[in-house]
This record gives structure tokens, sequence and C-alpha cells, in this order.
């Protein structure tokens, strides 16, 4: 088989439907030799060599083009204003913010289709309201929450957060959402708690995608109960001050700013806490490449490509990728120990 290209666009990676039919053809793919070293605390990075690099603009260096902010889907809420947001944390980067329309016209959200264009074309069939959260297994206070009375009960805030995809793009989003940890805490995590699964909603009629073959439905992500609980790990119900669209993961979703966006689950329908790891959807379907913790680390390729380095959406040129997604000040302290060539 020939070499990669150097720096295939976003748009040429390989769809998991293809993908997932054709494995074989990765037993000829270059593998990566590494070499280890340490980054404080015990953490352990593996060295990834350079070969086809994801890029999220079209060949050449050039950017994609993007298309229109979509309008609100049917039945949407109504906007929520930068009123609620308000309340300004330490949370937040001084990068420049990605364009609006960027953020609701390229998209990975494979319910609603597998290029970056479909699931904004496609949102419109997801109903929004109502909409309910069943928090559930090892709690003492489990609870079916609407979500209106969710956004009664935590004041929003606005956190401007980098998104590295682990197709290696990346964005700056203003999030509009509430901390998890305020939300465990008032269901009252029992002693059994270990991880917290996050399932999203399971309808083939308003997410044509799950007609597919192309994972196993309905979509599972976790964490270990010191992530969810982290300050930085939040619930998000829209950006730029307007309630999320369908396409962003609408009406909610979670954002865990340190890990490869894959790991933020959206639509959300269950949160359940247990006390064994959750077998979420993307470590079950290629483990060799997603792991459960999925932490951004541009020292340790993807087997079809660097994490090095990445593509800032409308942006022309790449940038280095940064340890954790450039938070490892504040969670690096959560995997001290660990070898993460083997927990990545």
């Amino acid at each position: 088989m020939s070499k990669l290209p150097k720096e295939p666009p976003a748009s040429e990676i390989t769809p998991p439907a293809l993908y997932l039919r054709r494995r074989e053809l990765l037993k000829n793919a270059a593998l990566f030799a590494g070499t280890a070293s340490a980054l404080g605390g015990g953490l352990v990075w593996l060295t990834g060599g350079e070969a086809g690099v994801a890029d999220a603009g079209a060949p050449g260096g050039e950017a994609a083009p993007l298309a229109s902010a979509p309008p609100p889907p049917a039945g949407a809420p109504p906007l929520l204003g930068t009123s609620a947001a308000s309340a300004r944390t330490p949370f937040v980067t001084d990068e420049a913010r990605t364009d609006y329309e960027a953020i609701v016209s390229y998209n990975n959200f494979y319910e609603l289709g597998l290029s970056k264009s479909e699931p904004a074309r496609n949102a419109g069939r997801l109903r929004l309201r109502p909409w309910a959260v069943a928090c559930e297994g090892e709690l003492k206070k489990p609870e079916v929450i609407d979500l209106d009375t969710l956004l009664r009960w935590f004041p929003l805030e606005e956190r401007v957060y980098r998104m590295r995809c682990v197709e290696a793009w990346s964005m700056v989003i203003p999030w509009l959402g509430f901390p998890l940890a305020p939300l465990l805490r008032r269901l009252e995590p029992t002693s059994r708690a270990r991880y917290v699964q996050f399932t999203t909603l399971l309808d083939p009629e308003q997410l044509p995608g799950q007609r597919s073959d192309v994972l196993d439905w309905p979509y599972v992500e976790g964490l270990r109960l010191d992530e969810a609980m982290h300050p930085l790990t939040m619930l998000a119900v829209g950006l730029y001050g307007k309630s999320l669209l369908g396409q962003n993961g609408a009406p909610i979703r979670l954002v865990v700013p340190w890990k490869y966006g894959f790991k933020g689950g959206k639509s959300i329908v269950r949160i359940q806490l247990t006390e064994r790891q959750p077998r979420t959807t993307w470590s079950q379907a290629t483990p060799d490449e997603y792991g459960f913790y999925a932490n951004v680390n541009p020292a340790v390729a993807h087997p079809r490509w660097s994490q090095a380095t990445e593509r800032r959406i409308g942006e022309l040129r790449r940038r280095p990728t940064l340890p954790f997604n450039g938070y490892a000040e504040e969670v690096a302290g959560l995997y001290a120990g660990m070898d993460l060539r083997e927990s990545f």
C-alpha cells in the first residue's frame, strides 16, 4: 500500500462505516514507534511518529468552505440570551473564538449523518421539548429530571473552552451551561460509585444515522467519578448565548475540555453512576484507536495520523497541540502514576 498523504483534510478521513468493514487495510498502515518520557507526577507519554495528519481544511492548506448558519430546528427553545452568562468564571481562554457559523455547520454527530455537513441538515428532526434526563445507578437520590427543572436548579455560566477533535482539528467555543459536579452532589453518589456513564437518545426517527450499523447504538460515553466532579467538566445547553442546535448536541451535552471531543456525549437522556468502568461506544468499536480516557496527548499518534499538531478551524496554519489540550495544570494530577500508553 502506498504511504498515506502527509496532511489529508478531515473530510477525506475514512468514515467509520467503511473503516469498520475494512479493518484489514490497517494491517498495512505504518505503525508508530516511540520512546517514553515522563511528564511530572509519574505521568508517562508515548512519543509518536509523523505519518498522515488529519486536516480540517481543504488540500493545500486552504480552509474548507463553511455553509451559512442554519436556522434553529422546529420546536427549539428560545434563545438563552447573553444575560444568562453574566456569572463569569476563571474558565475562559483568551484565544480567538471560532465563528458561530463554523461551530454550527462543521460537526461530528454520526447519529445525524457521517459527513461534517449532514448533522446540520438533519438536525431539524430532533425534538427538543419535552426532554428529561434519567439520573440513576449508584445514587442515594435517583431521579428523572426535566431539562427545564435542571435549568432552574443551576445558574448558567459562559465558559470559553478549547475543543480538540481526535481528527486533529480544533475550535474555541463559548459554551453556556453549568458544572456537572453540583448535580452529582445533589443526587448523592453512593460509596460504590466509581464511574459516570452518559447515554445519548436512541430514536432512529429523530436520529436517522442510527438506522445504520456504523456503531452500536445508543452512543455511550463515560468518565471516572473524579473526572466528572472536576470543576472544568460541564453540561452545556447553549453556545454564543444561544440554545444548542441539534448538530451540536441539543438540548444538553457533556463538555470535558482536556479530552478529545468524542468523549462529549450529545443529546443526553441518561446519566448513570456505576461501580465498574462503562463499556463506551468508540472504545468498544475500535479499541486500538479510541481508549476510555482519550486525554488529548500530542505525543501519542493515532494509528492513522499524528496528534502532534492541529488545524484550528478558521486558520490557515497548523499549530502545536498542547498536552491535555492546554489544561495540564488543572487536570494532570488526576492521572499521577498512570502510564497513558496503557490507559490512553
